[in-house]
């Protein structure tokens, strides 16, 4: 069955020079996501607006946080298939990111993606995030610029599995469902407890004519 956005313009529009490495992404994740539990059977139609498109929504936001930023870092909490982890490193060949997994299959999987897509911007650890966040308490891993996420928890856990990885006025940038609000507001005292502030929920467009995202951006004090 062939993805609904095959061959469309909005795929050149959107990603740009990143296209040719996702389009590797997407023919791998096509062939072998279903199988392998990374994406969901009724997925596989629709690859490029549900997961690729909408992984990559988050980026113009990296952009614009990480702007005059001479360390443009990037922690990718819970990268399981990639995303938005490996859509937003093609997308950002100028950023350094970390993808954090906790599952050795996903790990094995993403390193293969790694490799076909020839990215070099990407360093993984096969880890959960309260491992990495106890090397940068220990001053053994810097902070980093940005931290991001998609469907991993709700905010009221995901504020202590992120926002401690972040330096002082770095972003969580996070994908999430139309609860999101709802989320923010159950999380109001873990966000403040883990040092962010200022948390919000902005519509984050997808692509010309397709159904817009959500996403949170909480500030590090």
């Amino acid at each position: 069955m062939a993805d609904k956005l095959e061959g469309s313009p909005i795929l050149a529009e959107v990603l740009g020079d990143a296209l040719p490495q996702l389009e590797l992404f997407h023919k791998k994740l096509e062939d072998e996501g279903e199988p392998r539990g990374l994406i969901g059977p009724r997925d596989v139609d629709i690859i490029w607006e549900r997961h690729i498109l909408n992984s990559a929504a988050i980026v113009p936001y990296v952009r614009e946080s990480t702007e005059g930023a001479r360390f443009k870092t990037v922690a990718d909490v819970g990268s399981g298939g990639g995303f938005p982890g490996l859509v937003a490193a093609a997308c950002l060949p100028d950023h350094q990111f970390t993808l954090i997994e906790p599952m050795e299959r996903r790990i094995d999987w993403l390193t293969e993606c790694v490799g076909l897509m020839g990215l070099k911007n990407v360093t993984l650890i096969r880890g959960r995030s309260d491992e990495v966040i106890a090397q940068v308490r220990k001053h053994k891993t810097h902070p980093f610029a940005v931290v991001t996420c998609r469907a991993v928890a709700p905010m009221t856990k995901l504020s202590g599995w992120t926002l401690p990885l972040l330096k002082s006025s770095g972003q969580l940038i996070a994908l999430k469902g139309r609860s999101a609000q709802i989320e923010l507001d159950k999380a109001t005292d873990q966000i403040t407890r883990f040092g962010g502030r200022n948390a919000r929920v902005v519509e984050a467009p997808v692509g010309p004519n397709l159904e817009s995202t959500h996403v949170v951006i909480v500030d590090k004090r």
